[in-house]
């Protein structure tokens, strides 16, 4: 299994969530985010994983950053709260980002099915919903370069 590590994207260092912002936001969004995706965000929001590749569909996608859980002014656009308005109405109720890809997609916690363990899903540019991984630690774990893929 490959070490996952986390490389600055929006700020030069990490930059740790303070006390009380994550369940300010799952009280706005009326979520409980899963335990394993709050460990992570709460060190690595507006980081990128690397290796940042996973598997969707037949192909491929990068995770470009973890949205924000804070709502930094200069970085609005990398907020979940952001990220969040502009999908809410093109997506069905239940569908909340926390990351996004380079092409302007979002990695989404999926609800619809469990409100504890939420599916990990893609939604494109179009606002289509594909899956993803079945929990934010499986998510993590697939996570990888892409030199291993077929050419």
């Amino acid at each position: 299994m490959t070490t996952l590590k986390w490389i600055p994207y929006l700020w030069d260092e990490p930059h740790p969530v303070p006390s009380g912002e994550f369940e300010q936001l799952e009280h706005q969004l009326g979520i409980t985010f899963p335990k394993d995706y709050k460990e992570v965000a709460a060190q690595y929001q507006g980081m990128t994983p690397h290796p940042d590749v996973f598997n969707v569909g037949r192909g491929t996608n990068v995770v470009n950053v973890l949205l924000t859980i804070i709502e930094d002014h200069k970085w609005w656009t990398y907020s979940i709260m952001s990220a969040y308005e502009a999908v809410k109405p093109h997506v069905p109720g239940g569908v909340y980002p926390f990351a996004s890809t380079p092409g302007g997609e979002y990695l989404c916690f999926d609800y619809r099915e469990s409100s504890e363990q939420p599916k990990v899903t893609l939604v494109t540019v179009e606002m289509f919903i594909y899956p993803v991984a079945d929990s934010f630690t499986d998510f993590m774990a697939r996570l990888h370069d892409g030199e291993d893929l077929p050419g």
